[in-house]
């Protein structure tokens, strides 16, 4: 799964990336300093691998991932082609999910000031800026797709028919100045929800708001993190504050500093560990775990997943052959310590093709191809 971090010019939104990812050397402090998009690895910290891990010894622990694109900066103006505006709409389309920074400082950490592209610190504006040019990139597309949907309908296709009913549907919401998700619960036909997923609406996708704070403000509790706080809420979106000065810094460290850096600010954790698990849940995954001789590891699955789905992210074979799963949670081996112990007390539980997978499932596939 992908999520894309987006946002204008100078909010902090690629040393977000770098220490996301720990990529190394910071942008640049100018306009367009990401040109083309980077994408990183970002590991899901999960407490449930360590718990794993100490009642099942073996080689390695490997954690979930998502794939995390840093996407180049948005100006007013995008999505007519301004700034890097075609390549910014071209490269958001194609990821799941949106997480959009913020700025909520005035100043650098060093006090110095940092260029806003508008000439003042208003997180609301920004906000406002980015969502309209997604809306009107969006509008755009469906304004360009419907004639060609229309006369397509009159093949009387059950597909080309569903793709020009969904676009008519979205069309009046876009008008109104309101994003294409709003009307989702209401594309319910399975062509119509077929058609819904091909268009790859940018407002059609779940966001997240991220408040990049000063290192005075690590919990937003501050007046500008506030308001970004109130707007995710009453959009019933994500909302993570971080500080990307302190968590880069905390990235280039090894454990012993890194625990004393959260200490001296009274974090009990990264942010970023926190940003990771909210768009994970934004995204509507969930982990399932293996655990052998050579390695436990957390797999991702959709929310609602079936045995056999989870099957096939590890192989598509495990999912075409599947005969049932061995499963237990890790609060069963918490209690009884090890799979022997689990099983002798008739805690392993045999699932067939109909179970829906649960998060911190551990699972043994048995199949047959």
């Amino acid at each position: 799964m992908d999520a894309g971090i987006v946002g204008l010019p100078n909010v902090g939104k690629s040393t977000l990336f770098n220490a996301l990812t720990n990529a190394g050397a910071l942008a640049a402090n100018y306009p367009f300093a990401t040109i083309e998009p980077n994408v990183g690895i970002v590991p899901i910290p999960d407490p449930n691998l360590e718990r794993i891990h100490k009642h099942i010894k073996t080689q390695k622990v490997i954690p979930a991932a998502m794939r995390l694109v840093d996407i180049a900066g948005l100006v007013r103006g995008a999505s007519e082609g301004a700034g890097k505006g075609n390549a910014f709409l071209s490269n958001i389309r194609e990821v799941d999910a949106i997480a959009q920074v913020v700025r909520c400082f005035e100043k650098a950490p060093g006090g110095e000031d940092i260029l806003h592209v508008d000439g003042s610190v208003d997180p609301m504006r920004d906000i406002a800026t980015i969502n309209n040019e997604l809306l009107l990139a969006d509008l755009q597309a469906v304004e360009n797709a419907l004639p060609r949907a229309e006369r397509a309908a009159k093949s009387k296709e059950p597909e080309a028919i569903a793709r020009y009913a969904v676009l008519q549907k979205i069309k009046p919401v876009l008008d109104e100045g309101k994003p294409a998700r709003v009307i989702a619960g209401e594309i319910i036909d399975a062509e119509q929800r077929k058609a819904w997923r091909g268009l790859g609406l940018i407002t059609a996708k779940p966001t997240m708001y991220i408040a990049n704070v000063d290192e005075s403000d690590v919990n937003g509790q501050g007046e500008l993190a506030q308001k970004v706080r109130a707007h995710a809420e009453s959009e019933g979106n994500a909302f993570v504050p971080v500080c990307a000065k302190i968590e880069s810094e905390l990235a280039e460290l090894d454990p012993a500093d890194k625990a004393e850096m959260l200490a001296d600010y009274g974090m009990d954790e990264p942010a970023l560990n926190k940003l990771a698990r909210e768009a994970y849940r934004l995204l509507g995954l969930q982990s399932f775990y293996t655990a052998g001789e050579k390695e436990v590891r957390a797999w991702t699955v959709r929310q609602g997943a079936t045995a056999p789905q989870a099957a096939g992210v590890i192989h598509t074979d495990f999912e075409r052959g599947f005969i049932r799963a061995n499963i237990y949670g890790v609060d069963v081996l918490d209690q009884y310590g090890s799979e022997k112990a689990i099983k002798e007390a008739g805690k392993m539980r045999v699932e067939g093709k109909d179970y829906a997978m649960q998060d911190g499932d551990v699972c043994h596939f048995l199949f047959n191809v």
